[in-house]
């Protein structure tokens, strides 16, 4: 189903570019998945096999009124190909097309303790420089994390807290013996 998602998504994205529409498609994307997470109702009569592809292809056009073309074609195309199942993934997958179209990279920040707006937003500064991407800073709480921080940037972690130099040394500790 990841595969799938990651094909269809890709596709959105490439028409979406081609248009220039990048940014109204997933809004049109965001807001549709939303309202299938929120109705029971209708994500039964979207994902049900009890239902006509006609069927769905109808209903979805009296409630998708002023999308772009290309969102209810594309809307079109997974009802004929029996995919709508995987539109959360798909959703998934095009924010990451997005957020890379945007040079976007999210960086999370982790503390035992909050840490001021100040420090957070430096070490986002930094990422910035360093990557030349602009960064999406969050910045958490963990308690478990005893001190000191783990930084979390796209897919890479850096662990600098007291429980990951614990539990580095319990393992050297570990093979050792």
């Amino acid at each position: 189903m990841e595969e799938i998602a990651r094909i269809y998504a890709r596709s959105l994205f490439e028409a979406a570019e081609s248009s220039g529409k990048v940014d109204e498609l997933k809004t049109e994307l965001e807001q549709f998945t939303a309202a299938i997470d929120g109705s029971d109702d209708l994500r039964l009569f979207l994902f049900s096999p009890y239902f006509s592809n006609k069927e769905k292809a109808e209903g979805l056009s009296r409630v998708i009124e002023g999308a772009t073309p290309e969102f209810t074609n594309f809307l079109d195309l997974l009802v004929e190909k029996h995919r709508l199942p995987a539109i959360s993934r798909i959703r998934d997958q095009y924010e990451t097309h997005w957020a890379e179209h945007h040079k976007l990279l999210p960086v999370t920040v982790t503390s035992a303790v909050e840490l001021p707006r100040e420090t957070i937003e430096m070490i986002g500064k930094s990422v910035e420089a360093q990557t030349g991407r602009k960064v999406e800073l969050d910045g958490r709480v963990d308690d478990s994390v005893v001190g000191g921080i783990v930084l979390q940037v796209g897919n890479l972690v850096l662990d600098a807290s007291i429980r990951g130099s614990l539990e580095r040394l319990r393992r050297q500790v570990a093979t050792a013996a």
